[in-house]
């Protein structure tokens, strides 16, 4: 299957005579199948793109909230002595 989607290579035709040969259904219901596979893809690619933003920040914040500790550590040394 990967050598006959490599064969295709973004041939929207080609995909759609596929998957009727390889599923047996018409050409209307190969192109719905194909469309919607596109919607999740793009929907993945949101949500992931969310996802590596909110990881982003909150590595920001456990860096911001590390620094602080230190500081303050170094604070409360300096009293002590």
């Amino acid at each position: 299957m990967n050598d006959e989607l490599a064969a295709i290579s973004g041939k929207y035709e080609e995909l759609v005579g596929m998957l009727q040969e390889k599923f047996g259904i018409a050409k209307e219901d190969a192109r719905v199948e194909i469309e919607e596979f596109k919607t999740r893809i793009n929907n993945l690619k949101k949500s992931n793109a969310h996802l590596m933003k909110l990881q982003k920040a909150s590595n920001k914040r456990i860096k911001k909230s590390s620094g602080r500790s230190a500081k303050a550590r170094t604070r409360s040394r300096r009293i002590a002595i």
